[in-house]
C-alpha cells in the first residue's frame, strides 16, 4: 500500500525551528516530485515548497523563501522540510504529497486536486 506519513510538527516560539518529515512506504519516493502544502485555520490549503525527482530542483512560495529548505534522503525514503525563523503566520497543518508537477508556478498557484490527503502534522508558532 502506497502511503505518505507526515511528522515533526509541534509548538515552537517565533524565531524557532522545526523539521518536518514526509516518509513514504510502499513505493520509492525518489521517483516522484514531492510537495509540501499547508492549511491554516479558516484558510484554504496552499502550496509551500516542492522538490523535483529528476534534478532535485526546489521551489518555494515567496513568504518562506530563505527560511524553509526542502530536501530528500533517498536511503530513508523521506522528504524533509526544514523550517527556520518561524513566524506566527506559519501556523498551519502541513501536508506532503506527490505529483506530476513541480515548479515555481506550481507551488504559488492553486493547490491541485490530489485526491485524499494524509493526516498532516500540526505546526503552531506562538509565544
Amino acid at each position: 500500500q502506497m502511503q505518505l506519513v507526515e511528522s515533526g510538527g509541534g509548538l515552537v516560539q517565533p524565531g524557532g525551528s522545526l523539521r518536518l518529515s514526509c516518509a513514504a512506504s510502499g513505493f520509492t519516493l525518489d521517483h516522484y516530485h514531492v510537495g509540501w502544502f499547508r492549511q491554516a485555520p479558516g484558510k484554504e490549503r496552499e502550496g509551500v515548497s516542492c522538490i523535483r525527482h529528476s534534478d532535485g530542483s526546489t521551489y518555494y512560495i515567496d513568504s518562506v523563501k530563505g527560511r524553509f529548505t526542502i530536501s530528500r534522503d533517498s536511503a530513508k525514503n523521506t522528504v524533509y522540510l526544514q523550517m527556520d525563523s518561524l513566524k506566527p503566520e506559519d501556523t498551519a497543518v502541513y501536508y506532503c504529497a506527490t505529483d506530476l508537477f513541480c515548479s515555481s508556478d506550481y507551488v504559488q498557484g492553486p493547490v491541485p486536486n490530489l485526491g485524499s490527503w494524509g493526516q498532516g502534522t500540526q505546526v503552531t508558532v506562538s509565544s
